[in-house]
C-alpha cells in the first residue's frame, strides 16, 4: 500500500507578543506632578478664600462710612470711623428688639432640637424594634420635602392652635424644621459609637436614660457640636418660616428686620445704617463659626475615621 509523505510537524510553540515594559514614574516626576497639583490646589483655595472675603471685608469698611461716601467712593478706606452708624441702626431701626427675639427665638428651638434629635436618633441606632427603619426613612423623606409645599396647611394648623404670629409657635416650627437632618446625622453618628460601654453601665445597674445623658450623649459630643452648628446657622439666617407665620410687627426677627429696613429705605435712605446692621446680623455667625471650626471639622470626620 502506498503511503503519502506527510510533511513534517513544526514543532516551533507559538510564543507571545513580549510586551515592552514601561517604566514607572521616577520620583523626580512624582515630585513633579504633587508639586503641580499642589499648586493647583492652594490657587483654587487662595481664589475661593478672596470670594468669601472680600464681600464680607468690603460690608464691614462701608458700614463706618457716611451715606457720601458710600456713593462717591464704594471702593476706598472711610476718612474716619462712623461709629454712630452701629448705634443708630441698634436704636433707630429696632435692631435690638430684633437681635433679642432671635437670641429666643435660634436659643429655644437649638436646645429643643438637639434634645428631641438625639434621643431619637440614639433609639433608631441602638434598638430593633418593628417599625425602626420606616422611622428613620420617614425622617429622611422629611429632608427632601420642600419646605415650600407646606407653608399653606402650616398656617393654618399655626392659626388653629393660636400659635401664629408667636414666638413658641415659630420656636415649634423651626425645631420640626430641624429634627430631619439632626436625626439622620445623629444616627449615623451613635452607630460609630462602641457598644461595650454602653453594655459595661447596663451591667453596673445604669438606666436606659442614665446611660444615654452620662455615657453616650458625652462620647457624642464632636457630633453634637456640627450639627448645632449647622442648625445654628439655618436657624439664624431664615426668612421664609417667619415672613409667613410671624408677621406681629414685636416679634419680628433679625432677617425680617433687615428687609423691613431696606424696603423703607427708598431713594434717601439711611444705607450707613443698613450696613452696620448687616454686619451685626453676620457677627454671631463668623464667631460661632470660628470659634468652632475644629469641632466642625472633628464631628464631620468622626464617623469615617472610627
Amino acid at each position: 500500500m502506498k503511503t503519502t509523505d506527510m510533511p513534517p510537524a513544526d514543532t516551533t510553540e507559538e510564543r507571545p507578543p513580549v510586551m515592552k515594559a514601561t517604566s514607572a514614574p521616577g520620583p523626580r516626576e512624582k515630585a513633579t506632578e504633587g508639586r503641580t497639583l499642589n499648586i493647583f490646589s492652594h490657587g483654587m483655595l487662595v481664589l475661593w478664600a478672596f470670594m468669601v472675603v472680600l464681600p464680607l471685608l468690603w460690608a464691614v469698611m462701608t458700614s463706618f462710612k457716611t451715606d457720601k461716601e458710600i456713593f462717591s467712593s464704594p471702593w476706598a478706606l472711610p476718612d474716619s470711623l462712623h461709629f454712630d452708624n452701629w448705634s443708630r441702626a441698634w436704636t433707630e431701626a429696632n435692631m435690638s428688639d430684633y437681635f433679642l427675639n432671635t437670641i429666643i427665638v435660634v436659643g429655644f428651638s437649638l436646645l429643643g432640637t438637639m434634645l428631641l434629635g438625639s434621643m431619637a436618633a440614639y433609639v433608631l441606632a441602638r434598638f430593633e424594634f418593628p417599625g425602626n427603619r420606616f422611622i428613620y426613612f420617614l425622617f429622611i423623606g422629611g429632608m427632601s420635602f420642600p419646605i415650600i409645599l407646606a407653608l399653606v396647611p402650616l398656617f393654618y394648623v399655626m392659626q388653629n392652635l393660636s400659635l401664629l404670629n408667636t414666638l413658641p409657635g415659630l420656636i415649634l416650627v423651626y425645631i420640626g424644621y430641624s429634627l430631619p437632618f439632626t436625626v439622620f446625622f445623629m444616627t449615623a453618628f451613635f452607630r460609630t459609637l462602641p457598644t461595650s460601654v454602653a453594655e459595661a453601665a447596663f451591667v453596673d445597674g445604669a438606666s436606659h436614660t442614665r446611660t444615654f445623658f452620662q455615657v453616650m450623649l458625652p462620647m457624642a459630643k464632636p457630633g453634637l457640636i456640627s450639627i448645632t452648628i449647622f442648625n445654628f446657622l439655618g436657624q439664624w439666617n431664615q426668612y421664609m418660616l417667619p415672613t409667613v407665620l410671624n408677621t406681629e410687627p414685636d416679634n419680628k426677627v433679625l432677617t425680617q428686620g433687615l428687609v423691613q429696613l431696606a424696603v423703607s429705605q427708598g431713594y434717601k435712605g439711611d444705607w450707613s445704617g443698613l450696613f452696620a446692621g448687616l454686619v451685626m446680623a453676620m457677627l454671631p455667625v463668623l464667631a460661632a463659626y470660628i470659634i468652632f471650626q475644629r469641632q466642625v471639622v472633628q464631628g464631620l470626620t468622626a464617623g469615617a475615621l472610627k
